[in-house]
């Protein structure tokens, strides 16, 4: 069986989701079939969209521009609503957007419209906000939120002012009741001076989360035996046990992690294939490039890699300049 099959394409994909066994670019109007085949499906945005995020059920999607204050919501390829963000510093990191299903079934939308350290949850059928009420300002600049599987929490890997990558995870249940509780610090907080500097992080399931770290901590009389994770490590903490069950040091560049079981794909230059019990990377694909980027901030020439993994956890689709790699994972590990 051929382990990396390449789809050609007339443009390099900005968008990429699976739908069935089909690939399709949302924001380029394109989808290609078993066959490898493209197809242009017609469709004008009204604006200018670099990049998608889709609901679990794919009901919706929202089509945005990283650098930029502009989306849209999506209910199939129907348009069903505009949204912003706010503009401070929006060109200096990645647009905060993610569409989720809670506990009960609603499926929602959670994005910062009115401050760049506020995050709002909407009823993402009706706009409904869910998260009303007085709220604080908190100074966290909000990027890559996710609702977890299960809909119990939420994740932002964002940064502040250093600038500094962290990582917060809040609980759902309490925010919808009280939502200054995303005001906080939340369950789980990596910040300067308890952790090296957060590049990425995922949900593996509905209790555990991966964190990636780098190079930078800021206080230097820290040690990685202080710290909740040290330099350059990958941690695993599980909410129920509050506690990290995994920490290990890689030697190697991490960038975007995409969650598959008790693995993680890693995009930093080209995929891998990593075992989050170890740290070891399992298999890699050096001839799939993606874009060298870590971090939800900064770097304005480097984009965030465009990849998806299918559901079934066996294909990754990664976009190429010229191309869209389809890549044949090993059987899914749990």
């Amino acid at each position: 069986m051929e382990t990396v099959i390449l789809l050609q394409v007339t443009d390099e994909a900005q968008s990429l989701a699976w739908d069935g066994d089909d690939l399709v670019d949302v924001v380029g109007g394109r989808r290609w079939g078993p066959d490898r085949v493209e197809r242009h499906v017609s469709v004008d945005h009204g604006f200018s969209f670099d990049r998608s995020v889709s609901s679990p059920s794919g009901r919706f999607t929202v089509v945005y521009d990283e650098r930029g204050t502009e989306a849209l919501l999506l209910e199939g390829d129907r348009p069903v609503r505009e949204l912003e963000r706010d503009n401070d510093h929006a060109e200096d990191f990645d647009y905060p957007v993610a569409l989720g299903v809670l506990w009960d079934g609603r499926e929602v939308l959670v994005h910062c419209p009115d401050e760049y350290d506020v995050l709002e949850i909407e009823d993402a059928e009706t706009g409904e906000r869910l998260t009303g009420g007085d709220r604080t300002r908190n100074d966290v600049f909000h990027s890559r939120p996710a609702v977890s599987p299960g809909g119990t929490h939420l994740l932002s890997a964002g940064w502040v002012w250093h600038p500094y990558g962290i990582v917060e995870v809040f609980d759902l249940d309490r925010a919808l009741t009280d939502p200054a509780v995303l005001d906080g610090r939340g369950v789980l907080s990596l910040y300067p001076g308890n952790s090296s500097e957060v590049i990425s992080a995922c949900w593996l399931d509905g209790d555990r989360v991966a964190v990636a770290t780098g190079e930078e901590f800021v206080d230097e009389e820290e040690t990685a035996e202080a710290a909740d994770l040290g330099r350059r490590q990958l941690g695993v903490w599980s909410l129920s046990e509050k506690r990290w069950v995994h920490r290990n040091r890689v030697d190697f560049h991490i960038g975007t992690l995409i969650p598959r079981g008790d693995t993680v794909v890693s995009l930093y230059g080209h995929p891998r294939l990593i075992d989050v019990t170890t740290g070891a990377s399992m298999m890699e694909w050096p001839t799939v490039e993606v874009p060298s980027r870590e971090g939800s901030y900064g770097i304005t020439h480097i984009p965030t890699p465009v990849a998806a993994l299918h559901p079934d956890g066996n294909r990754l689709a990664v976009a190429q300049p010229d191309s869209i790699a389809i890549i044949a994972l090993p059987e899914k590990a749990f």
